[in-house]
């Protein structure tokens, strides 16, 4: 199984309500956007989808936490470590070094095999969320999650950027769920659905070109 199901999700921080009682589907080897306000609660439900937060109540069906790639909202690479050395973390956390992994990773993002040894303050804003992507996909996960991936990049990189995750996801057949406020990304990356997350609750619909923009408002 490799897609993902919540069942009356909900999270509260102390008397906030965050999510109240969401249920979707995202189903295997398809794109999903996550929609709303900042602060509406779409981080939060990414972390709980990955493991790394428990909900107040409600069931999660997705893969273990090592099966899932989790992209990080400003790509969240460690400064004092290595290209290559930032790529491997999740094999050296899982016991899994695979040495040739990350030259392959470098290879599918348009990464030289010279930025191996390079810090992460040597590259562009575009090559360290490339390099971000490339770390999320070091296990080979079935399901990737994204968190505002493209927010700080220009348009050319963004463009760029979309379509790489375009052509992985139909490489290797991933099920991809990315929390973005752009209409303009939903339409980029193809998505199959998305989820509208406001004032803690969730509607979920099939994208369609002429629906966008009125779900969106």
């Amino acid at each position: 199984m490799s897609g993902v199901e919540l069942i009356g999700i909900s999270k509260s921080y102390g008397e906030r309500l965050v999510l109240n009682d969401v249920s979707a589907i995202f189903p295997k080897e398809t794109l999903t956007a996550i929609i709303g306000k900042s602060g509406g609660g779409k981080s939060t439900l990414l972390k709980i989808i990955n493991g790394i937060v428990a909900p107040s109540s409600g069931k999660v069906i997705a893969p273990r936490r090592r099966q899932i790639g989790y992209l990080i909202q400003g790509n969240g690479l460690f400064p004092h470590l290595t290209v290559a050395q930032n790529i491997a973390i999740p094999g050296k956390i899982a016991g899994e070094e695979h040495p040739s992994r990350v030259k392959e990773l470098l290879d599918l993002t348009d990464l030289p095999s010279s930025y191996i040894n390079k810090y992460p303050l040597e590259l562009s804003g575009g090559e360290q969320q490339r390099v971000a992507l490339c770390r999320a996909l070091f296990l080979k996960p079935p399901v990737l999650l994204l968190d505002e991936p493209f927010s700080s990049l220009d348009d050319n990189t963004r463009t760029y950027l979309q379509g790489k995750i375009v052509e992985l996801r139909q490489l290797f057949h991933l099920t991809i769920i990315v929390v973005t406020h752009n209409v303009t990304d939903i339409v980029r990356l193809k998505a199959d659905s998305f989820v509208k997350l406001e004032n803690g609750r969730a509607t979920q619909s099939f994208y369609s070109a002429d629906l966008t923009e009125q779900f969106l408002t």
